[in-house]
């Protein structure tokens, strides 16, 4: 074994690294972690089936946008909650987990809350969900994750809360039934060209489930300040 000014390096070095200390020894990232990363690469590919053009080539070419968003969304909601009870059940529970993971989830849902603005509802030119409603999510979350960056600096790891879970699960509902019924009204066709009565009661669900989903969210919002904000007033 080798040893370089603090740092011992063995035969089973899987990398290494270089700090003011010395060579480090740099441990490839456990399993529930590269699902997290995983869970943000997957965002990139759901933004770009669901804002798929509903005429033209693209179209004709690939009629299945919604759909494949959805199952991109499943798919995605399925990693976040296996990584969690994966690292908790194998005690593989990091900083870099705790933190970036309430990230990835944050990022997923807002760029579904924000694509949802450009879908059409079944009144002309009015959106299916309003752009406040997106707004009041993604400003929340923005304040939570500089909440949890300036805490990460102070040396405290802040977990999600019950409230703040309760949260992310009427965000994650919200935003499959809503694929779902955009997947129905575009993707199958099940209504053939008169879909108007569909239409017009997916709109309203749709409408309803966001302010359940923004209801919770500001309640949790304000719920976590009230009780960490005081870090905020230490650097002031």
């Amino acid at each position: 074994m080798l040893e370089i000014g603090q740092a011992h390096i063995g035969p089973d070095a899987t990398g290494l690294f270089c700090g003011r200390r010395g060579v480090y020894n740099a441990r490839v990232m456990n399993l529930p972690n590269r699902l997290t990363v995983a869970r943000i690469v997957l965002t990139v590919f759901f933004v770009m089936a669901l804002l798929l053009p509903r005429e033209g080539w693209v179209r004709s070419h690939f009629p299945f946008g919604k759909t494949t968003a959805l199952i991109i969304f499943i798919v995605a909601s399925l990693t976040d909650w296996w990584d969690g009870w994966y690292a908790r059940r194998r005690k593989l529970e990091t900083t870099f987990g705790v933190l970036l993971d309430p990230l990835a989830d944050k990022i997923l849902t807002t760029a579904a809350f924000i694509c949802f603005i450009a879908q059409p509802s079944y009144r002309p030119g009015v959106p299916l969900v309003q752009a406040w409603m997106a707004l009041v999510i993604v400003a929340r979350d923005f304040l939570v994750t500089g909440l949890r960056l300036v805490a990460s600096q102070q040396g405290v790891v802040l977990r999600a809360e019950r409230l703040a879970q309760h949260k992310t699960a009427s965000q994650m509902i919200a935003i499959i039934l809503i694929l779902f019924g955009l997947a129905v009204r575009e993707d199958w066709n099940c209504f053939g060209a008169d879909y108007g009565r569909f239409d017009w009661a997916f709109s309203r669900v749709a409408f309803v489930l966001m302010l359940i989903t923004v209801g919770l969210t500001l309640v949790s919002g304000i719920t976590y300040l009230c009780k960490n904000g005081e870090r905020f007033l230490r650097d002031a």
